[in-house]
């Protein structure tokens, strides 16, 4: 089934010359069906790249996809045209008497700064707390996991000698979880992010599970005991190229930055080696098909109840 997206939005152009069956609203409104509520908190500066990436991965499944895109308040960045903010994102004042089936919520580059010290941390507590009750599974990537894993369960993170940036090999801790179903034992997933979870703190939670983990990333799939919550430190959705968009852009600022690790074909420039999108696309799979819509009721307005 087709990902439900506005007619003229980036991403749709995109996805549809990737050969991607992408329905804009209007014919959706005329099929008896109700999709699954999607909304997204995309926190990253770069929002037109990563909407684009996570309507990608949300378009390879069975079921219809209606996706809402959020963006905060209190925040407002400068890399993303304001028109394209005001046309296609909404605020959460405008959402929050809604509910949806699943929410994702995206990395950030605020890594080095203490939570309570982001600019919107108060507006995304206010989320969190929305989505644990008006959202029938939601799931963090990068900082969004290390937010949500604080803000819920009290773990913090902790600063990282040297950028972890590269694409790493991890190992299935939980051999038959539903959200891994169908990944080999080891499977690769990029990281860029200069800290990490408090790994000995996640370890002694007793509401979560530790699904996959890495030798040099650590910890990198977890899930609430009561499926509510997921949470990717890594970045299964990037793009071939966005390590590499990253790189040459430090590089350019003069930063001390070194290739990412195990990337590149022969190590430091040319080919990429394109070994995470099969793993990603699994991923997001499972979560829309066992954590999403085998659990949201029929009614949305029954969620939680």
């Amino acid at each position: 089934m087709p990902i439900i997206v506005p007619k003229d939005i980036p991403a749709s152009k995109i996805l549809q010359s990737e050969n991607i069956f992408v329905m804009n609203d209007k014919r959706a409104m005329r099929q008896d069906i109700r999709p699954l509520e999607i909304a997204i908190l995309n926190l990253m500066p770069t929002k037109i790249v990563t909407e684009t990436q996570l309507m990608r991965l949300l378009s390879n499944s069975p079921l219809q996809v209606n996706v809402t895109l959020i963006s905060t308040e209190s925040y407002v960045g400068k890399n993303t045209p304001l028109e394209h903010l005001t046309r296609f994102y909404r605020s959460f004042s405008e959402i929050k008497n809604r509910k949806f089936d699943g929410m994702i919520i995206t990395g950030a580059p605020v890594e080095d700064i203490e939570f309570e010290k982001v600019k919107y941390w108060d507006e995304l507590k206010e989320i969190l707390d929305y989505a644990k009750t008006n959202v029938t599974s939601t799931l963090f990537i990068c900082w969004g996991a290390q937010a949500g894993l604080y803000h819920f369960y009290g773990i913090n993170k902790r600063l990282l000698d040297k950028k972890l940036f590269g694409v790493y090999k991890h190992k299935k801790l939980v051999k038959y979880d539903r959200l891994l179903k169908g990944t080999d034992d080891r499977f690769f997933m990029p990281h860029s992010r200069h800290t990490a979870v408090d790994e000995e703190a996640l370890k002694a939670c007793k509401d979560l599970v530790i699904l996959a983990t890495s030798k040099e990333a650590g910890p990198t799939i977890m899930r609430s005991k009561d499926n509510k919550f997921i949470f990717i430190t890594g970045h299964a959705e990037y793009d071939r190229d966005t390590l590499e968009k990253e790189y040459l852009r430090d590089k350019e600022k003069g930063l001390d930055i070194l290739p990412p690790d195990n990337y590149y074909m022969n190590g430091d420039k040319g080919e990429i080696k394109m070994c995470w999108t099969s793993t990603a696309n699994l991923i997001y799979m499972n979560w829309l098909n066992h954590y999403v819509y085998q659990l949201t009721p029929y009614d949305i307005e029954e969620i939680n109840k």
